[in-house]
């Protein structure tokens, strides 16, 4: 991980302008790339409007549901199309190792509002040589109030018998393989060391058997929270900001468990090669300077990754509702949380996601 350390604000700010309009003069449009739904809807609010009113850059927003695979289709095959992708952690660090994500010079980023410099103001340990990051978010437990009761920590979620009813999984080993062991016992600050072992392993999905049958696979984000409004499950793994849109702006009977929440990263990727690369990177300086972060916690519950957007956090800008306690790193909601290990699934996704596969498989 690559940080700097100077910061000019004068500099940096003739630079964005002057970068800005070179950049208008050699592109027309930009392809970013997200989660869709709600997520993207706070994106196209806080960045995309704005970045189209102040440039003239066009933004296309297309939407894809995680992973590596069609960045590096596109990179071997030297018809690189995206210029930005939304990514997780671990998928920037695997691509970062693999060559197919460009790099990042941190010394361009705009400073705080105070002139504190990027590389001080962004939460440490977020800024990576090859992304940059925008939030912090996590995977909660969503339940439908009135269809079930309340639970209480993680190991519900797998008490069918308690709490009767299909539960909704996120199609992939991540998050559920941590869930298993936590909800087996294992503390959050043991889930890894245990997780990196064969015994961990088969002990985490000895447990995901108990609700195989249950269970509903879903894979884009938008689907949870529709798949509690249909009545298809009566718990679900969801991305919290997604299920808090369909608590205060749809008004559903929904609430979340934020024990055993496992929070992670969201970061802009450019992959090699692509196209419209200077205006790509003003838009990334744009994105996440300090108001546009503060401006997207306006439309979903994610927090923002720069320390000075923080107090800039309001209420939510169609439901009205104060922002700052429905965070995943408010102190409430904060008490039994893991954070991601990327560097774990960068180095055992490949390995875990095929025997997660076989096994739904079997």
């Amino acid at each position: 991980m690559k940080l700097s350390t100077r910061s000019s604000t004068a500099v940096v700010a003739v630079a964005a302008v002057m970068g800005i309009a070179s950049a208008a003069s050699a592109a027309d449009s930009l392809n970013v790339v997200s989660w869709g739904g709600a997520y993207t809807k706070s994106q196209i609010k806080a960045y995309h409007e704005p970045f189209e009113a102040k440039t003239g850059i066009k933004i296309n927003s297309e939407d894809y549901n995680g992973g590596l695979a069609q960045v590096r289709a596109q990179v071997e095959a030297g018809n690189v199309t995206w210029s930005l992708v939304d990514a997780e952690l671990s998928d920037a660090q695997i691509g970062c190792d693999e060559g197919i994500l460009e790099t990042f010079d941190h010394s361009i980023l705009p400073p705080a509002p105070d002139g504190t410099a990027a590389t001080d103001d962004f939460i440490e340990g977020t800024l990576h040589e090859c992304a940059i990051p925008t939030i912090i978010w996590s995977t909660v437990v969503a339940f439908d109030t009135s269809k079930v009761d309340a639970p209480a920590t993680i190991a519900d979620f797998f008490d069918t018998e308690k709490f009767p009813g299909k539960r909704g999984m996120r199609k992939s080993p991540k998050v559920n393989m941590e869930w298993a062991l936590m909800a087996d016992g294992v503390p959050a600050d043991k889930v890894y060391d245990v997780l990196g072992t064969p015994e961990g392993v088969d002990r985490a999905f000895a447990v995901l058997d108990k609700i195989k049958g249950d269970t509903i696979f879903w894979e884009a984000g938008a689907q949870p929270p529709q798949m509690l409004a249909d009545g298809e499950v009566v718990m679900t793994s969801v991305y919290n900001g997604r299920v808090f849109n369909a608590i205060a702006v749809e008004n559903k009977p929904f609430d979340i468990m934020w024990d055993g929440q496992v929070w992670d990263l969201d970061l802009w990727i450019m992959p090699k090669g692509a196209p419209n690369k200077e205006a790509a990177i003003e838009f990334v300086k744009f994105s996440t300077d300090t108001q546009r972060l503060a401006d997207q916690a306006a439309w979903i519950s994610y927090g923002p990754a720069r320390k000075s957007s923080v107090p800039l956090i309001g209420k939510h800008a169609e439901a009205g509702i104060e922002m700052g306690p429905h965070m995943p790193t408010a102190p409430n909601n904060f008490k039994n949380a893991l954070q991601n290990d990327y560097l774990f699934w960068a180095d055992n996704q490949d390995e875990l996601t095929e025997r997660f596969n076989a096994w739904l498989a079997s």
